[in-house]
């Protein structure tokens, strides 16, 4: 919680007699139509969707205070997050929550390595381009409006480059050669960048014929084409036997959550971060010859320092070391929480359990990832959606418990139904 966030959303809401949050009278509904039902209780749903907006107000400024490596892991969790939502809140358009925390990821990461770092995380890229998007027609509602015309033009970096998406086109096999040439022609011409010299993507090849249609080499290409797959499939075919009698061979290994070094620990010493009031300092014992490890973790407004010290906790431990603000934090204590950050609870594992035992999920057998692939592969990343409570609050992936030599692991008060990370 910053003064700073106190005071834009006293802005969007009471404190301009909810004008920015009123339709007609706003192009946004910066608190999702909130903030008046949410006055004194009225609504009990606005009323968490204004504590939502709160909640990742604070998550946006911990990503500015934050390094390259958070904006990586938030990705991956808004993954998951917006799978089943559109937006942070409950809201038919982005709220003052998305736009802080698209801007503070955009600040920290942009351009070629925010792509690299969204990847194949559809509901993340979905997300990210709809912010922009109501930035640019934010940006363009105030140019037009004379009132602004005194105040200087804000510049927001460049977040993602979405690609045009052509309408699919549907062939039944009996269209000309022609047909099919030219159709491609349509959506190559839509979707080509321009080249090096600044020529637009609708010149022409030179060995394109002047109708726009189909040539002689591509014909022939077309062809060749087509008999070397027809080939490539009859092959296929002819080896498919020997395939089913070489079944017994081991297939390609499948990442599982075998990758995940995790681990029994005991905090054994915890003190507040210097600088950061989120953030608690520790020394976690996992059995290790060098000694406990310093792990950083942002639990503070969550449990107090009794509540941290000589507690029995799980921790990732195959995960780089790197500075959270500024502390040397190597692995990450596990917690469940539910989907806005608003309820947390350690993830534990049973009484009797041995302090540095690994944590088995029955089925997934396997020798941990050293930490320098984690980190490049995006391990964690990819197998934190299945790593969950289940309905009793116990700790599973996939479905299957999280176990150690005394029993079953869980969260602390049972949350159940909720994700671990």
């Amino acid at each position: 919680m910053t003064h700073r966030n106190a005071i834009l959303r006293s802005l969007c809401g009471s404190g301009m007699h909810n004008a920015l949050d009123s339709l007609g009278s706003s192009p946004l509904l910066f608190l999702g139509g909130h903030s008046a039902s949410s006055f004194a209780g009225g609504s009990p749903g606005s009323s968490l969707a204004m504590a939502g907006i709160s909640s990742w107000m604070s998550v946006a400024s911990s990503i500015r205070e934050g390094s390259a490596d958070d904006v990586s892991t938030l990705i991956g969790q808004l993954n998951g997050y917006f799978s089943t939502r559109s937006f942070v809140v409950t809201s038919a358009a982005p709220t003052l929550a998305d736009l802080d925390l698209y801007l503070a990821i955009v600040a920290k990461v942009s351009g070629e390595e925010l792509e690299s770092m969204v990847g194949s995380s559809v509901n993340t890229r979905r997300w990210l381009v709809q912010c922009g998007a109501t930035l640019e027609e934010l940006a363009v509602a105030a140019a037009k409006n004379a009132e602004y015309s005194k105040i200087p033009a804000s510049k927001v970096p460049k977040g993602l480059n979405p690609k045009p998406c052509p309408l699919p086109m549907f062939f039944y096999g009996d269209e000309d050669e022609s047909v099919v040439a030219a159709a491609a022609s349509a959506v190559a011409s839509a979707t080509a960048p321009a080249d090096k010299k600044g020529k637009g993507s609708g010149a022409k090849p030179a060995s394109a014929p002047a109708g726009g249609g189909i040539s002689d080499e591509q014909k022939k290409a077309a062809a060749e084409k087509r008999a070397k797959k027809a080939a490539e499939k009859a092959a296929k075919k002819k080896d498919q036997p020997k395939a089913k009698a070489n079944k017994g061979g081991a297939p390609a290994a499948e990442l599982n959550v075998s990758a995940l070094d995790i681990r029994v620990g005991k905090i054994v010493k915890a003190w507040e971060h210097e600088e950061s009031e989120k953030l608690w300092c520790e020394e976690v014992d996992l059995g290790e010859e060098t000694g406990p490890r310093k792990i950083a973790s942002g639990l503070r407004a969550f449990y107090k320092l009794d509540d941290m010290q000589n507690r029995m906790v799980l921790v990732l431990c195959n995960l780089k070391a790197r500075p959270l603000g500024g502390f040397p934090s190597h692995g990450m204590v596990l917690c469940a929480s539910n989907a806005d950050h608003t309820g947390v609870e350690f993830a534990v594992p049973p009484e009797g359990a041995k302090i540095g035992e690994r944590v088995t999920f029955e089925g997934f057998e396997g020798e941990p990832e050293p930490e320098n692939k984690v980190a490049k592969k995006k391990i964690f990343i990819k197998l934190a959606p299945d790593l969950k409570t289940d309905g009793n609050g116990e700790v599973v992936w996939k479905g299957v418990k999280c176990m150690t030599s005394a029993g079953v692991c869980k969260a602390v008060n049972g949350m159940a139904n909720v994700q671990v990370s």
